[in-house]
Parts: C-alpha cells; sequence; structure tokens
C-alpha cells in the first residue's frame, strides 16, 4: 500500500438503490449505507398490529372514548434529517399535520414512533436509527420487543444535549398508561398474544 494516498470511498446509496430492492424486503438509508431486512416475522407482525389497533382506534379516531387528535401510520416512509427510515409506525399530531400527504413519504418528522424490535434489527433501530430521530425532534419512541415481552418508553431529552431519556420499561402482560398516549390504558398482553 501506497503512504499518504486515500483509499477509495464507498458511494453512498441513493434513492434509486432503495428503489431497486426487491418488494419483499424492507429497505432504509441510514447514514448513507442501504440496510436491507426480511419482512417481519408473525412476532413483531402482530406487536405492530395490535398497537396500531389499539392507538389508531383509541388516538387516531377517537373510538371507544379515546381523545382522537392524531395520524397514527403503519411503516411510513420517512425523509428526515437526510435519512430515508421505516419505522413500524409513527404518529403526527393533528395540529402539525392536519391533512396526510398524498405523497410516497413523509418529510415531516413525528411526534412519536414505535421500533419493534426484532433479531435482524435491533441493533439498527437502536444504535443507528434513535440518534437521527433525536435530530430530527421526534418527541417520543417506544421499542417493543416481543420476545421479551418489554416495552421501552423514550423521551427526547432536550436539556443539555440531544438524546434519548428512558422514561419507563414495562414488561409482561401488564396495562399500562405511556406518554405521549397516557390518556387511555394500553393492555400489553394484546402485544404479546399468541
Amino acid at each position: 500500500m501506497l503512504r499518504g494516498m486515500a483509499l477509495p470511498r464507498k458511494k453512498p446509496a441513493s434513492y434509486e438503490d432503495l428503489l431497486a430492492v426487491p418488494e419483499h424486503l424492507v429497505a432504509e438509508i441510514v447514514d448513507d449505507v442501504l440496510y436491507t431486512s426480511p419482512r417481519p416475522a408473525a412476532p413483531h407482525a402482530l406487536a405492530a398490529s395490535a398497537l396500531m389497533v389499539e392507538l389508531g382506534g383509541s388516538f387516531g379516531f377517537g373510538r371507544a372514548g379515546g381523545p382522537g387528535g392524531w395520524v397514527v401510520l403503519i411503516e411510513p416512509e420517512l425523509h428526515i434529517v437526510g435519512q430515508i427510515m421505516i419505522p413500524d409506525l409513527a404518529a403526527w399530531r393533528r395540529e402539525r399535520m392536519p391533512v396526510v400527504p398524498d405523497a410516497p413519504f413523509f418529510d415531516l418528522a413525528p411526534d412519536w414512533l414505535c421500533e419493534v424490535v426484532s433479531p435482524s434489527t435491533g441493533a439498527l433501530d437502536r444504535a443507528k436509527k434513535m440518534p437521527h430521530y433525536a435530530r430530527a425532534g421526534v418527541g417520543h419512541v417506544w421499542l417493543a420487543d416481543p420476545t421479551p415481552k418489554t416495552l421501552e418508553v423514550y423521551r427526547l431529552d432536550d436539556g443539555g444535549g440531544v438524546g434519548w431519556r428512558l422514561a419507563a420499561t414495562h414488561e409482561g402482560d401488564t396495562v399500562i398508561k405511556a406518554a405521549p398516549f397516557d390518556a387511555v390504558a394500553l393492555d400489553l398482553s394484546r402485544l404479546w398474544a399468541r
């Protein structure tokens, strides 16, 4: 190897690279790297679906006595802080998104999102995506993990630096209230039911 010569850098992933990924894979670009993962396994899909039913009904549509006032979506494509990320669920307060745009992706950061952790995506969710969610100003992130039946609730810490504060960790088949959806109780057993 010659001294003083820079090694060629790998070309940053582009949106065209992402669009070329087969449809059976989830594709994201984080820190200029294209990440692909298989569609979620059954426990992952069940947890995301159960959260959508619970939160989308109570907060998205105001059913069953819920307060409404939110737009809750499954797997929205986010183009925020120079990244292309797809959380399992994301929600915007209606005052920030009064109308859902007719667009293939969102460039408005959500107020809340949830990543359902799986063995193939856990490191990406925690180490790569969460710092970008903080930089984008997402107020709350939930990490749901069906295997140990845990839900971690994070709140953006707007004190000294940009980062997350773990507000609560819930486990098992408990009924909880968690920000920003603490107006309605959430039965976690519905997320883990088989």
